[in-house]
């Protein structure tokens, strides 16, 4: 199982349709949703392309594929927008023998998740990406795919059972190069 980790699409349709194209061409067949969906947020100017009701349309249109977890920028009225669940701070699931903790990373910190020995967690939030190991566990924050800081690319993520991996994936490729991305082995 191929999973893409998404996160802080802030209604920008563009870049959500550009890092669908991404997981579909690494085989994605689950998409894992870091919170700050649909809203651009008061802090945040808005980019091209942003378009919640297209971002929310080709969410949608994934229902049956997406695990998410709400952000800073989520509210109850994006929930009436989405055909999935998208209010819960946290979620956990089990991938190849570790638990993998998904946060959107405004209220926990690494050291609060219940992860156990090589557990993963995930976050999104500072919309920088990072994927290193801390301790026993491994920390992951596949950045932003819409509105990246810090001098920054857009990214997302590619957590890879076949290649027992955790990459950081730039959306500025032309498909996913795993030989040339940030990655962990698992």
């Amino acid at each position: 199982m191929e999973y893409a980790v998404i996160s802080d699409i802030h209604g920008c349709a563009g870049a959500l349709e550009k890092a669908l194209e991404m997981a579909d061409s690494a085989g994605c067949g689950t998409l894992l949703l870091l919170g700050d969906l649909l809203y651009h947020g008061p802090r945040n100017k808005l980019r091209d392309g942003y378009d919640p009701a297209r971002t929310a349309d080709l969410l949608n249109s994934r229902k049956d594929q997406i695990i998410a977890v709400r952000g800073n920028c989520d509210a109850e009225v994006d929930q009436m927008m989405l055909d999935f669940p998208v209010t819960s701070p946290s979620n956990i699931f089990l991938c190849m023998g570790r638990r993998v903790f998904m946060t959107h990373g405004h209220l926990y910190r690494p050291e609060d998740a219940p992860l156990g020995k090589g557990g993963i967690f995930m976050s999104g939030h500072t919309h920088q990406a990072c994927l290193e190991k801390y301790g026993d566990r491994i920390l992951f924050n596949p950045g932003s795919v819409s509105m990246p800081k810090g001098g920054l690319e857009p990214s997302m993520g590619i957590l890879s059972e076949e290649r027992r991996s955790l990459a950081l994936v730039p959306l500025n490729a032309i498909r996913v190069d795993f030989s040339s991305c940030t990655a962990i082995s698992l």
